[in-house]
């Protein structure tokens, strides 16, 4: 199998990343994927995983926790969704040679074409057996993909495997690891039509990642860290860790953090961390920062040795692209993927705390089954010019459906990213800041998009 023939393979299946409707309950099957996994050996038992799950900030969260046990010298998987530029970046080994850290590189560690073409050769064949056979329907590309992430970290040998949930969490593919420590981001409103109308109900999927799935470790000790959360949210996450007999750290209550003039002290589950940096933008950084650090102390309390300054070091080491993700100034140009209304408004004040500009074009495409109206709210406030486009991907909402959400605006329509981007460095001046949001699909092609 050559590397494009791996590809064409791959988008045999059923991608719903790519589709605007589908029945979620009657579409995830964890059986499936689980019957899978058992059948090519139940490679996610090979290593130690730490499962994240939320609305928003999973893959910062996921991106401190990896990069700070790469620091302490472990061989580190990190598996997140969806990807900016190339699909690979969402399966990467961080590994534990720190005098290899590449201080600049984007998606480092990310696996290499032969492996993956290597791992999906091997695979083929149980795959087909087992979609002629399962009663339960044919892989998704995102069950095989994650069968292919964990098949690969088994291989490589890491010490622990970082997933990022895909969907929800309770039917998400990655849900068949048995992790120690569940960490649960912020929950907000995403895709009601899915999970749910209420927070409540959006919780009760998340949620889902805290279980004792095998005997084996029923006697064992089960973490949740949590940020802070909505009422509604919080009360579903202590109901799940009540049945399940896991011990809940919540930022705010159990785990403080105190912005400073120069970065921010945390007061966590073990220590106290005073004069923390990190490179990655606005204040919401600070409780993903902080949420990681108590998943990390929490393997700390297990025996793990994670010393305070690889704690320290790995923390500013991280490197998110596509979150308020810097690529250009004069003028300013900034990504980011904010795409319902919490992280938006997240996303206004870190660009008002920290980016002086004289006006603001923003270029805006969004997913159809997103939170259209929540994000525009917040983001019209912002921009003096809109540039409304769509990323080359089914779900994307129409330009000129868009247009009725930034009444009172300048608006231009494009067709495309590329035809966005174009539009947008003629309408900025130098003392100007164009802001890329919404899907991170959008994000991706304008980052990447050359002209």
């Amino acid at each position: 199998m050559t590397y494009p023939e791996a590809i064409r393979y791959l988008e045999s299946f059923i991608n719903y990343e790519k589709i605007k409707k589908w029945p979620y309950k009657d579409s995830l099957k964890l059986f499936r994927i689980e019957g899978f996994l058992r059948a090519i050996g139940d490679p996610q038992e090979s290593f130690y995983s730490i499962h994240v799950a939320g609305t928003k900030g999973k893959g910062s969260t996921c991106a401190f926790i990896a990069y700070v046990l790469r620091q302490a010298g472990y061989k580190t998987g990190l598996y997140t969704s969806p990807h900016l530029s190339d699909f690979r970046e969402r399966i990467r080994i961080l590994d534990g040679d720190t005098d290899e850290i590449r201080q600049n590189a984007e998606f480092e560690g990310m696996i290499p074409r032969k492996s993956l073409v290597d791992i999906l050769t091997r695979l083929k064949p149980a795959i087909e057996k087992y979609n002629r056979r399962s009663k339960y329907g044919p892989l998704s590309f995102f069950e095989v993909y994650t069968a292919l992430a964990f098949a690969y970290f088994k291989e490589r040998k890491v010490d622990f495997a970082v997933l990022e949930t895909g969907l929800g969490g309770r039917l998400d593919a990655t849900n068949t690891v048995d992790s120690k420590v569940a960490v649960i981001t912020p929950i907000s409103y995403d895709h009601t039509d899915k999970l749910g109308n209420t927070l409540a109900k959006i919780a009760t999927e998340k949620a889902g990642i805290i279980k004792r799935k095998k005997e084996k470790v029923k006697t064992q000790k089960l973490y949740v860290i949590s940020a802070p959360q909505e009422k509604e949210a919080m009360a579903v996450i202590r109901k799940r860790c009540k049945k399940t007999g896991a011990k809940l750290y919540v930022v705010g209550k159990d785990i403080k953090y105190e912005e400073k003039k120069k970065g921010f002290d945390i007061r966590g589950i073990l220590d106290d961390y005073k004069g923390i940096n990190i490179k990655l933008t606005g204040r919401h950084q600070l409780i993903n920062a902080s949420v990681a650090m108590g998943a990390l102390e929490a393997l700390r309390s297990e025996g793990y040795d994670i010393p305070k300054e690889a704690l320290r070091k790995g923390l500013y080491e991280t490197f998110w692209p596509g979150r308020c993700e810097v690529i250009q100034r004069f003028p300013w140009v900034i990504l980011d993927g904010a795409q319902n209304e919490a992280s938006a408004r997240a996303l206004k004040t870190a660009i008002n705390e920290n980016f002086p500009y004289r006006k603001l074009v923003l270029v805006f495409g969004i997913a159809s089954d997103k939170d259209i109206t929540g994000t525009c709210r917040r983001l019209k406030g912002m921009a003096d010019k809109v540039v409304l486009t769509q990323a080359a991907n089914p779900r994307a909402e129409k330009p000129q459906s868009l247009a009725r959400y930034f009444t009172g605006r300048d608006i231009y329509l494009s067709d495309n990213v590329r035809e966005a981007k174009r539009m947008a460095f003629s309408l900025a001046g130098k003392k100007d800041l164009i802001l890329v949001a919404g899907s991170l699909f959008v994000t991706g092609e304008f980052r990447n998009e050359k002209f």
